[in-house]
């Protein structure tokens, strides 16, 4: 019989299975092979040790966070006054400030170097700045979640209304898991702020979508969100957002608001996704849509600060992960800067007075 015949009577291989990009690149980074050797291939060799340089940064990082942090003095003579708030970026000289020690000293938690105390801190002194820290004030909260805001403000006789998404709604899926999300209003009850009965009194809640804010949410004094705008789908629906939020207002009320903020002014920036990154540009755009209106929105300062902890710039894995062991022994997070799929980001404060 001839070769060609035998050839054509052989049983066909099987098809080698088709990977996927995806599935392609986890072999080829895989720390070990199926024999559970390490992988030495070029790629695998090269990336191994990112997430441990990272851990390694992260470590550094906190420690140094914390050494600062306990050299701190502990103050018990804070008192509020007025410090001319910008529209600003957290910096580390902000949490070695009086303002922010007293903020902290009235929410009943030590000062430690996070952007959430600088966001928290933030919003305090921009109500107390512009007259609203006073009973009889009314203020409206935008995805607030379990923040502390709406117990502080009760405890000063300040009504306010808190706001989330509804609890059906898919996009709070991702909140609810990570306890951020509020579903009703006892999600904003702080115990050691203030007793039930005042904050029963003073503080409700509602469902708003802050893409479609309801149209008889109107007559406050002040309105705020703390880090939420950025989640609204894309830089548009921010600025949107922040310009919408003022119609809730009484005429000369404020509007204070903390996102994430790209500190890079140049270049790309991540947008039309769930969190957003907003750029110098985008809020000096905004300022000018908003000033000829009549609207005044605070000076801006877009200094990053030049202090150690303005320099550095936590990384992944966030107490997740291959590394959670190791990362979840760090504790809680010790940083101003974070980066966010490749760009740096920070805390930025916006403040905005209503045309009168």
């Amino acid at each position: 019989m001839k070769i060609s015949a035998l050839w054509r009577k052989r049983k066909p291989e099987p098809a080698a299975p088709v990977l996927s990009d995806h599935d392609r690149m986890a072999l080829l980074t895989a720390l070990l092979n199926d024999q559970s050797q390490p992988n030495i291939n070029a790629l695998s060799v090269l990336v191994r040790n990112i997430d441990l340089m990272a851990l390694n940064i992260k470590t550094l990082g906190y420690d140094l966070a914390k050494a600062l942090g306990a050299a701190l003095p502990v103050r018990t003579d804070t008192v509020a006054r007025h410090v001319g708030l910008s529209s600003k970026m957290s910096t580390q000289a902000d949490l070695e400030s009086d303002w922010v020690a007293h903020w902290c000293s009235e929410l009943k938690v030590p000062v430690v170097f996070h952007r959430k105390l600088w966001e928290l801190s933030y919003i305090l002194q921009a109500v107390y700045e512009t007259g609203n820290l006073r009973p009889g004030a009314r203020g409206v909260g935008f995805g607030c979640g379990n923040e502390p805001m709406a117990s502080y403000f009760a405890s000063y006789g300040v009504a306010s209304t808190v706001t989330d998404l509804a609890a059906d709604d898919s996009r709070a899926q991702d909140w609810s898991g990570t306890n951020q999300h509020a579903a009703q209003v006892d999600a904003a009850f702080h115990a050691n702020l203030v007793d039930r009965a005042t904050f029963d009194r003073l503080v409700d809640y509602r469902t708003a979508d802050m893409n479609a804010i309801p149209d008889d949410l109107v007559g406050y004094d002040f309105c705020w969100s703390m880090c939420a705008f950025e989640h609204l789908g894309s830089i548009q629906q921010g600025v949107d957002f922040v310009a919408n939020s003022l119609k809730t207002l009484r005429p000369g009320g404020i509007a204070v608001h903390t996102t994430e903020f790209n500190i890079n002014p140049n270049g790309g920036t991540i947008d039309n996704w769930p969190t957003v990154l907003f750029q110098r540009r985008h809020f000096e755009e905004l300022a000018a849509r908003l000033a000829e209106q009549g609207h005044v929105v605070a000076p801006f300062d877009f200094d990053p600060g030049d202090k150690p902890l303005d320099r550095f710039i936590d990384l992944p894995p966030w107490q997740d992960g291959v590394l959670e062991t190791l990362s979840a022994n760090l504790g809680q997070p010790y940083h101003l800067k974070i980066g966010v799929d490749g760009f740096v980001s920070t805390c930025f404060g916006i403040m905005v007075t209503k045309a009168s």
